[in-house]
């Protein structure tokens, strides 16, 4: 079958088409469209992502990539005669009544092209941004309408813990899922998002751990900015932090590790923050810092989250028997955090299953991936789909 993805849950518009077949157990799928624009740049200025600029950045190009994803899949053709009836686009004008420009291009598009040759929409209805949820939301169900076909309600949390498991085959192209044993962990580490998932089987969902106030990559992003790197902030920190263990270099403080001894495997990270912020005012304030200095601050923080990690994940791994942990998300293209958790799971002897880098951050595979099997089970969105931020716990 052939499954159609949309993402718009924060600054990426991402649309995506995979033909795939098979059950969990012997799935097989190729990507054979995908189109993704990135708004970082845009929200370089705020230091981080502006809620109503990503919503109308998403409205200004769903269909733009809509048309690209479909063109690079062959399955866009002209049309003879308008693929909307009258009935339909006045129940889209009603749907679309906040997204005039959105409406607009979708009345050219339907007027434009036929109907392609897609079995299923699958569609991110959280967590995320609710203004940027609901443009990819209302967009999925226009299509939805206008084509009669499925849409389905995708987990953006559960779409990184597929992309997690995904795996290429000796067929150019062509991709399976890694088969774990469970149980099984996931750290999904984001943006956003800062939390373990147990999984006692395929679908089975136990969030264990959540961050308490700031997730990891925001951490990230506010630290950066504290001592004037650029947004996004986790890659530069990342690299002075290598610069600075190339060189053996140290800062002259150690920071805290929150929540090191707590006893459970929540997370917190503006505690942190406030104490990266004290010391960079010591060394004279992030306008003045050397590179050398900002290296070493770099180096200090990173290794403290990444104690953190270390330590709240051999504690997961333990308490619920793991056999297999994951990292998902963004943060997860993370060299240092991921070298020290393979470590972990070498000294543990257990799995250890991480995505490429390319695709950690957040893209349209991870929730065709995922809105393949929420269509095998039938999981369709009725005629109202919320954009809820909760995992699905079983």
């Amino acid at each position: 079958m052939k499954l159609l993805a949309i993402e718009t849950s924060c600054d990426e518009t991402a649309i995506c088409v995979i033909d795939a077949d098979g059950t969990i157990d012997n799935f097989r799928y190729k990507q054979v469209g995908n189109a993704l624009f990135s708004q970082v740049e845009l929200h370089k200025q705020y230091g981080g992502v502006f809620p109503s600029l990503a919503k109308r950045e998403h409205a200004k190009n769903l269909v733009p990539l809509l048309i690209e994803a479909l063109t690079q899949a062959a399955l866009l053709s002209p049309a003879a005669r308008p693929s909307a009836s009258k009935a339909q686009l006045d129940e889209l004008k009603i749907l679309l009544t906040r997204e005039e420009e959105l409406f607009a291009r979708l009345m050219l598009f339907f007027a434009q092209y036929d109907k392609p040759a897609i079995d299923a929409i699958a569609v991110t209805h959280g967590p995320g941004l609710e203004p940027a949820l609901w443009v990819g939301i209302n967009f999925a169900r226009a299509l939805s309408i206008i084509w009669n076909i499925p849409l389905v309600p995708v987990n953006h949390m559960e779409g990184h813990i597929f992309m997690s498991l995904d795996e290429p085959t000796r067929d150019p192209g062509v991709h399976t899922l890694n088969a774990p044993e469970f149980p099984l962990l996931a750290l999904l580490i984001s943006g956003g998002h800062t939390e373990f998932v147990h999984m006692s089987e395929w679908f089975a969902y136990q969030r264990v751990g959540v961050t308490r106030d700031d997730a990891i990559g925001e951490a990230f992003d506010k630290v950066a900015r504290l001592m004037g790197l650029p947004y996004p902030g986790g890659p530069e920190i990342s690299r002075r932090a290598h610069v600075a263990r190339e060189a053996d270099l140290k800062a002259p403080f150690t920071l805290t590790r929150p929540m090191l001894q707590s006893g459970d495997l929540d997370f917190s990270f503006s505690g942190i923050k406030t104490a990266v912020r004290k010391e960079v005012e010591a060394l004279g304030g992030g306008e003045t810092l050397t590179e050398e200095q900002k290296n070493m601050v770099a180096r200090e923080f990173e290794d403290a989250v990444t104690d953190v990690f270390v330590k709240k994940t051999r504690r997961a791994i333990e308490e619920f028997g793991t056999a297999t942990l994951i990292i998902g998300g963004g943060v997860a293209a993370n060299r240092y955090i991921k070298e020290k958790l393979q470590e972990l799971c070498t000294e543990q002897q257990i799995a250890f299953l991480v995505c490429n880098p390319k695709d950690a951050t957040d893209n349209a595979l991870m929730i065709a991936l995922a809105g393949y099997f929420r269509f095998l089970r039938k999981e369709f969105a009725g005629e109202v789909l919320v954009a809820e931020g909760n995992l699905l716990l079983t």
